[in-house]
């Protein structure tokens, strides 16, 4: 939980940032620019995401705190194996954004982005029982399904309401 109230005060505020700055982008009203394809608008909206979601977590974190009646410390260890699976975060995302985008196509990128997160993070002890690998293939499955849906959702949105040129 501590280290959740400091997650969250940093993203609120990288995200309270990137919305300012990107209302101080240019809009191109002299040129008669379509408002929804100013370069601020993408950014703006994720921004505003991030802010939204951080104080959301903020919130949580808060009432959760009220609850079991802890002090709220930001320093310390709060939740043993948390450093191993911010490793992995890290070399997947940087994985994606400095290996696979631009050198695939955006749409496969995701969806491996996704589908290797998804199998990582949901990855349980017990499917390596004989017994739980019907399990298993029901998780992979769910997981190439979603992987897909996501690809093409983000695919979608970036390319045809964003109006962004994807790698």
């Amino acid at each position: 939980m501590r280290r959740d109230l400091l997650t969250s005060l940093v993203m609120i505020a990288l995200g309270v940032g990137v919305l300012v700055e990107s209302l101080r982008m240019p809009r191109f009203e002299h040129l008669g620019v379509n408002p929804y394809t100013v370069p601020g608008i993408v950014p703006g909206f994720l921004g505003a995401v991030i802010a939204t979601l951080a104080f959301v977590m903020l919130v949580r974190t808060v009432v959760a705190w009220r609850r079991s009646g802890d002090v709220p410390v930001v320093a310390g260890d709060d939740e043993p194996g948390s450093a191993p699976r911010l490793l992995i975060t890290i070399v997947l995302t940087v994985g994606y954004g400095g290996v696979l985008v631009g050198n695939v196509p955006f749409w496969l990128a995701t969806f491996v982005f996704v589908l290797a997160f998804l199998l990582v993070f949901g990855w349980r002890a017990d499917f390596a029982d004989a017994a739980r690998r019907a399990a298993l293939l029901v998780y992979a499955s769910l997981a190439v399904l979603q992987a897909g849906v996501v690809a093409a959702a983000v695919t979608f949105v970036f390319e045809r309401i964003f109006l962004v040129t994807l790698p």
